[in-house]
Formats: structure tokens, sequence, C-alpha cells
């Protein structure tokens, strides 16, 4: 098996075929930022031949200076009865002007003769043909086989046959892939194994998350000779998505030896998962392996004492290795330990048996016993022990607020929050409308903070819950609000509790415009 693993990575063009993903031509440009950094290896960059998006993109990444990372133009072969020299798609390919190019052909026979409707001879001339076309135009040409697990299930000979007429056309690589997503990890490593042990040309993997074993069957592939993993970076793509490279590059990295980034950047895969969950727009997956928020939480009692005795008793690896944090959830059912540990990150002078400690204990059992629960709210349990400890000065004072609904809506808005609040001496006064009371109200909150503290302009609500405590109450019953947040950078979360769904949600809100304040003057401080 190789020591070194070529990651290449497709979020920008099987990650941009998932539904709900749009990437814009910046978007583009910030993840290739973001996964040059980071240190891998290829970044698939799109099809020029298919849409003028993707082709002035090549034509921006022209001025990027990469460090570490190739760009990669995509496409398919010839069509059937054309030569590549004159098919127009391939010819396309050539204007990205990248050294690297990924041809994809048919290795299921049913897929030539029922979908492409040619014959199987003239798809193998369409892979020779293309491959050897892109060779004398100086390409390093990476060939994926689509459907070859597939094809080799149904015609084992027609499938290796379309490998061989790609290396007869000068093929670089050689990628095996589960297109349908539904082998299993042994039939991956024993056909994988056999190509390994059939031709010279390097091999590749390319898996689907069909079965839920993209990552497992990239991984048995590794073990089975194959040098280039091909995925998505968060493993979203096309129906189920692709194999996750950020859970395969630590799986490989950390437990194998493979050494897929520089050893020094594996510290940078959490930031890297949340810089491209927020430019891809979708939630960054709390229990995501290695990089997700809830990767080393721990809150059962037993669990967080075992950890601070011996991290390695409920952890795979330490979290920092991976630029990721051990957190101690504040629940029920989590030891006193475990909270006390919690609150010595923030203030490691205070002990145990302190009076505070005990204060802070009992402020959270009445917050709990109210309906507040911190587990999933680390910054308002944060803002709590410093607000008991007397050691946190607000960033401003609400004065009032109104909000008011409308019906029908107006200019597409359904309601309008008015809000006076002081910051300092100074008092502003501020009105705006929004698609419900309380995004009126974030947006009235943010226009009257935002001449005071300008890095708000790069927060925003991700996510927003309300559970109901007690429903035998009706309309009458508390309610719990959670509000995600996230500045690009970092995620956190607050709570608010109460009868009124509206002042819960301020609660929550304050909580986490707060939170997002200290920790900026924090990091100036440092």
């Amino acid at each position: 098996m190789a020591n070194y693993i070529e990651v290449f990575d497709s979020t920008l063009r099987d990650g941009a075929q998932a539904e709900g993903i749009s990437f814009s031509i910046e978007d583009k440009v910030n993840i290739v930022r973001a996964l040059d950094e980071l240190g891998v290896k290829f970044i698939e960059a799109g099809n020029p031949g298919s849409n003028p998006k993707d082709l002035e993109f090549f034509r921006r990444a022209k001025e990027m200076n990469l460090k570490n990372s190739s760009l990669v133009a995509f496409g398919s072969t010839c069509r059937k009865g054309t030569k590549a020299c004159e098919d127009a798609n391939v010819n396309a390919l050539l204007t990205a002007d990248t050294k690297y190019v990924a041809i994809f052909g048919k290795c299921w026979d049913m897929h030539v003769t029922d979908i492409i409707n040619t014959t199987l001879e003239e798809n193998l001339r369409m892979i020779e043909d293309t491959v050897s076309f892109l060779k004398g135009q100086s390409k390093v040409v990476i060939f994926d086989g689509e459907h070859f697990f597939d094809g080799y299930k149904a015609n084992p000979e027609y499938a290796v046959n379309a490998l061989e007429a790609a290396v007869k056309g000068g093929a670089d690589r050689l990628v095996l892939c589960d297109t349908n997503g539904g082998s299993f990890p042994s039939f991956v490593y024993k056909v994988t194994k056999e190509m390994v042990e059939r031709f010279s040309v390097p091999i590749g993997i390319h898996c689907h998350n069909d079965g839920g074993m993209a990552v497992a069957n990239s991984i048995a592939a590794v073990e089975a000779g194959a040098v280039q993993v091909q995925g998505t970076f968060l493993g979203f793509g096309e129906r189920c998505g692709n194999a996750n490279l950020c859970t395969t590059i630590a799986n490989l990295q950390l437990k194998e030896g493979k050494k897929c980034i520089p050893e020094e950047n594996m510290g940078l895969l959490t930031s890297t998962a949340n810089n491209i969950a927020e430019i891809a727009n979708i939630i960054l997956q709390a229990n995501e392996p290695y990089v997700g928020a809830s990767a080393f939480a721990h809150k059962a009692g037993m669990h967080a004492d075992g950890v601070i005795k011996a991290s390695n008793s409920f952890e795979h690896i330490n979290p920092e290795v991976v630029g990721n944090e051990r957190r101690f959830l504040v629940s029920e059912i989590a030891g006193r330990t475990a909270i006390v540990k919690k609150i010595n990150k923030l203030f490691p002078e205070l002990d145990k048996n302190s009076p505070e400690i005990r204060d802070i204990m009992e402020r959270l059992k009445v917050l709990e016993f109210e309906g507040y629960q911190f587990e999933g709210a680390d910054s308002s349990f944060e803002l709590v022990v410093r607000r008991r400890l007397q050691k946190y000065e607000p960033f401003f004072e609400l004065v009032n607020y109104k909000v008011m609904i409308e019906n029908p809506y107006e200019d597409g808005c359904s309601a309008t929050a008015t809000l006076k609040l002081k910051v300092g001496k100074e008092t502003r006064l501020v009105s705006a409308q929004g698609d419900g009371p309380v995004h009126a109200l974030d947006l009235a909150l943010r226009q009257a903070l935002v001449e005071f503290y300008p890095t708000l302009e790069k927060a925003q609500l991700i996510d927003y819950k309300v559970r109901v405590l007690d429903s035998r109450e009706a309309t009458a019953a508390k309610v719990r609000v959670l509000i995600t947040s996230s500045d690009g950078k970092m995620t956190w979360s607050s709570v608010g509790v109460s009868t009124d769904i509206i002042e819960a949600s301020w609660i929550a809100l304050v909580d986490s415009i707060e939170y997002k304040l200290l920790s900026d003057r924090e990091k100036l401080q440092q």
C-alpha cells in the first residue's frame, strides 16, 4: 500500500449536484482557497463545456496562485460517432487551461447499450480516442470508470476492457467508480485489489454513499492498493452524497498512517469544515465525525468523569489534533465534576469547593427547573457563569421593544419590530420589518448595534428551534427557544425560556449577540 494518498476533491463539481446546493463563482473561489490552504492535492472545479459559470470560474482561476492544490477540469468522452478532436465538449476542456483533466466513460455494458444507445465497441473507441486526444494536448488524464463496480458485477470482462481502452489512450490514473453507491467494502476491496495487480497505471476510488458506506469503501480501496481517493469535502452530492473527504482524510492519516495532507495542516480540518459549510450555506451536522460540535462532547456523568481521568477512555483521538475541542455538556445527567471542569475552562483559578462554584451550581439548578437546558447552548452557559461571578459587563442595555404582526403582509414582511436601547451613553431607536417577529427583532437589534460593533455584519442566525415545555398548559405553556448563529469561523448557540415566545426568542437573541461581541473582544485582547 502507498504511504501517500492523493486527495481528489469534487465539492465544486459532484458536490454542486446536491439538492439545495448552488455555488456562485465567488463561492467556488473561496472553497478553492480553503482546500488549497488545507493541502488537498486535486480540486475538480467543474465542466467548462457544460455552463458559462464554470467557464468563467476557470478564467478567474488562472489568476489564483495556489500553494498546494492543482485544479482539474471535468468532462465526458466524446459522443458516439464523433472524433474526440471534433467534439465541442472535449475541446471545451482545453479552454480551462488546466494541466489535469478528468474524463468519465462507461464501464457498465447496460449503460452503453441502453443509456447512450451505442455499441460496446464504439464505447471503447470513444474512451481511447478521448484520452489519446487529451494526452496529445499535453494533459495529465484521470479516467473515471463510471459505474465500474456495477459493470464488473454484470460483465467483468467488459468493465476491464473499458479500463484497458483508457490505458491504450495513455490514461495516467484509472479511477474505479461506485456510481450507484451500493457496493460493500469487501467487494470493493476484492475488485480494487484485482485491478491494482492487473494494471501498472495507478488506481483511484470514487464512492457514492447510497448504502451509507462511501467512507468505508474508500478506505477498503486504499487498503487494496488505491492511491487516489475522490469525494466531496463534507460528503454532500448527488442523491445521498459522496465519500466524505473530511472523515476519510482523518481516518487514513490518523489511523492508517497514510499522508493525505501536510501533517501540520491536520489541525485546520475543523475550521475548514466550518468554512466550507458556511460557504455552501448548510449547517455542519453536530455529529459529524472528527469535526462536528458533538464529536468530542460528553453528557453522561460517567463518560465525563472517565475522560477527565483518561481522555482515551471515551475519545478515540485528541480533539486538538483535528482542530476541534472537548466539551462537557451541562444537563441533569452530567456529573458535578464535568460541570466544574467546564467552569474551570473559563476561570481556572476557581476550586471545586469554592463558594463561587457552589453558587453557580445552585443557579444552574434553578434555571433548569425553570426550563433552561444548556447542553446545546454553551454560549448562554458561559454568560450565566460570568454574570454570576460579576465578571461581565453587557455591551448594550434594552430600554424597550414592541413587535407588531401585520396581515396582510406588506412588501413580503409579516412583522415590524421597534426597539430602543443604550450603548454606553448613546441611545438608539430603530425599526425593522421582517419575515416574522423574531426576524424583525433580529434585524432591528443588528441595525441598532452595527455602527458600534461592525463585526456583527458577519454574524447571522442559522437555526431557530422552539419547544413547548408543558403541552398541558396549552397556549400558556412555557417555551424554550434555541438559536444557533455563525460568523463563518465559529458557530455558537444560545437559549431563552418564557411563557411568551417572543420574549424567549429575545433572551436567546441577546445572548447570541452578547457572546459574539464578548468573543471578539477577547480575541483582540489576546
